[in-house]
């Protein structure tokens, strides 16, 4: 599925952790983005028709034989072009300018100089004023192409920030998109509004009125099954889809014995007394834990649960007397973590998903309206969609569901012990007020067990990992800070009312760029 957006930034992806985020700050300016990477720059250069383009930073160096580069296609456009870290380097040295490896390489803080004014810098940074930025990089430019000048430098970096205004090309070698660039989304925002002269207009409300049409176009009259989980993703994605097609749709919920406590249920009540949306509930709750029972490998469990899925989605399709497309609720972060654009882990990241297309023995086809979106624009829609406050918050449940935050071998009695354990905790945040200040909350049963007393006895049990993150988006995340109290009361909880569990412990990982949930 296509959405035509006429404003377009094409941002080419060199391999950064934060590519992402560079995505983020430009939507959040109202104008449409896509990364694609370096590889296949140039066509989705002349697919996309943008309007302006970003060069990414890298981990490569541009004065290694092969490293990356910018299509030259870029180039002749004539469209304006924001070089960013490495980008900033590509684009000088492919110009005619020069790069090498530095003695004095900047990592985090420094300090940027204004040398002169730039339409990159209007109304946010004035020429002889300093300002924080966040470097990350090795090499440096060291002469810079005919018809840039120099606007900003940096103790490391004599050609921190230049400009050639005539061509509309700019590069900085700090990163603008990080918020330890204080301004930098600024930066941003004056690169798509008051250089590419784009409008701003990107709005959830245009891109459902395009997304109904975009489904519409693809599926004709075909008929429409939607794997249904109740998350928020997969209910903005089948409710789209109604919209679209109507009663040409039918929504499926595989309850598959690995979802939250009693959450089957309440997803079957809420779409079928509040949305008037054809919903099929299959129990084959003993057919993934029979699979999975005794699987303690990470990716085994998510293939195997993907592959269970598509099975029983093929026969409740036959039962319909066939279909020709599944809706999935896949999202811009799944893609992005589900293809390597350079050859890096991120390939295996989300291989639960099926963001590559179905197997080849089902005649269906793929719907996937959320495509192009982040999750905090997902929820967005689903306001726009009329989707109530209280589920538009609801925290990211992946796919996989228990499965993967139960590590080491999945048994029943390890599922029901993680349920249990599971409810608690959120139960406790919710009295607490806490839930919406948290992005995904959940308990994970780790694959040990300790020595504990209780009372006058013994006991052998195991141990129960909390985990709660601050996120926007999904692409980086921080802990929760809890006080110990919440802590204190939460752990007595699950220790006293869940068998099986005597102790609990707080997880406190971070989730920068580019790193995986638990397994």
């Amino acid at each position: 599925m296509t959405i035509s957006n006429p404003d377009t930034v094409l941002i080419v992806d060199f391999g950064s952790q934060v590519t992402q985020l560079i995505a983020r700050r430009v939507r959040e300016a109202g104008v449409y983005c896509e990364i694609a990477p370096f590889q296949s720059a140039e066509e989705a250069f002349n697919r996309l028709a943008p309007k302006a383009v970003i060069l990414s930073g890298s981990p490569a160096s541009t004065v290694d034989i092969g490293s990356p580069r910018a299509p030259q296609v870029i180039f002749d456009s004539g469209l304006p072009v924001l070089g960013i870290c490495y980008g900033e380097q590509t684009m000088c040295a492919q110009l005619g300018g020069r790069v090498e490896g530095s003695d004095h390489r900047e990592f985090g803080r420094a300090f940027l100089e204004i040398e002169d004014d730039c339409p990159l810098f209007d109304d946010v940074w004035a020429k002889g004023t300093r300002h924080q930025v966040w470097m990350s990089h090795g090499d440096r430019v060291t002469a810079i192409p005919a018809g840039f000048r120099v606007v900003g430098t940096s103790t490391g970096a004599p050609f921190a920030a230049i400009a050639d205004d005539e061509r509309k090309y700019y590069g900085v070698q700090f990163h603008p998109e990080v918020v330890h660039t204080p301004d930098g989304a600024k930066l941003l925002s004056n690169f798509v509004h008051k250089i590419a002269g784009l409008s701003g207009d990107w709005t959830m409300a245009a891109y459902r009125e395009q997304a109904i049409e975009a489904i519409r176009k693809q599926v004709g009259d075909g008929k429409v099954i939607c794997a249904l989980s109740g998350g928020v993703d997969s209910s903005v994605a089948a409710l789209l889809t109604h919209e679209a097609v109507g009663d040409q749709l039918t929504c499926i919920l595989v309850d598959h014995g690995l979802m939250r406590k009693n959450e089957a249920s309440e997803v079957v009540a809420m779409f079928r007394e509040h949305y008037n949306l054809p919903l099929i509930l299959v129990d084959a709750s003993d057919r993934f834990i029979g699979a999975l029972e005794g699987e303690s490998d990470p990716e085994k469990k998510r293939k195997t649960i993907g592959r269970l899925f598509i099975e029983v989605f093929e026969e409740e399709a036959k039962k319909l007397g066939g279909a020709d497309f599944l809706v999935q609720g896949t999202l811009y972060p799944d893609v992005i973590e589900s293809v390597s654009f350079t050859g890096g882990p991120s390939v295996t990241i989300k291989s639960h998903h099926n963001v590559g297309g179905l197997p080849e023995r089902m005649n269906m086809s793929l719907v996937e309206p959320l495509r192009e979106l982040f999750k905090d624009e997902v929820r967005v829609l689903g306001k726009e969609l009329g989707l109530p406050d209280s589920f538009i918050g609801r925290h990211p449940f992946p796919g996989p569901g228990l499965a993967i935050r139960c590590p080491g071998g999945v048994t029943r009695e390890k599922l029901e012990i993680l349920r249990s354990a599971d409810a608690i905790y959120l139960d406790e945040i919710r009295k607490a007020g806490l839930y919406d200040a948290i992005w995904q909350a959940f308990a994970v049963l780790l694959p040990v067990q300790t020595v504990g007393v209780m009372g006058d006895g013994r006991t052998y049990e195991f141990v129960c990992a909390l985990r709660a993150v601050t996120s926007v988006d999904g692409m980086t995340a921080d802990f929760y800070h809890y006080d110990m109290e919440f802590l204190g009361r939460a752990a007595t909880r699950i220790i006293n009312e869940v068998k099986g569990i005597n102790r609990v412990v707080y997880d406190v990982t971070s989730k920068p760029p580019g790193t995986i949930e638990w397994e």
